[in-house]
């Protein structure tokens, strides 16, 4: 995932090698992971993800969509609290 600062925009690498824009939302750390909150449209009506850093050795790190519900969970409400003036659904 390649991240553009400017705009707030990272681009996931798909397994078929698509490169999809994501919009983030917000970032945090918890307990020494960094996530980020990213969204699938700028729009009002977007889809949500959560990306959790993922580092191969101390130059090269990546993002991946966290998918452990239990782990989802916990971020999310971290997340929810962070941005109190945004409605989610799950």
């Amino acid at each position: 995932m390649e991240e553009n600062k400017e705009s707030k925009v990272v681009y996931f690498t798909t397994d078929e090698g698509e490169e999809v824009p994501f919009f983030v939302v917000e970032e945090t750390k918890i307990a020494g992971e960094n996530y980020l909150l990213v969204t699938d449209s700028e729009e009002d009506e977007a889809d949500a993800y959560i990306f959790r850093e993922v580092s191969e050795n101390e130059n090269d790190s990546f993002y991946e969509m966290v998918e452990d519900e239990d782990e989802l969970q916990a971020v999310f409400k971290v997340f929810e609290q962070m941005l109190d003036d945004v409605d989610f659904e799950m």
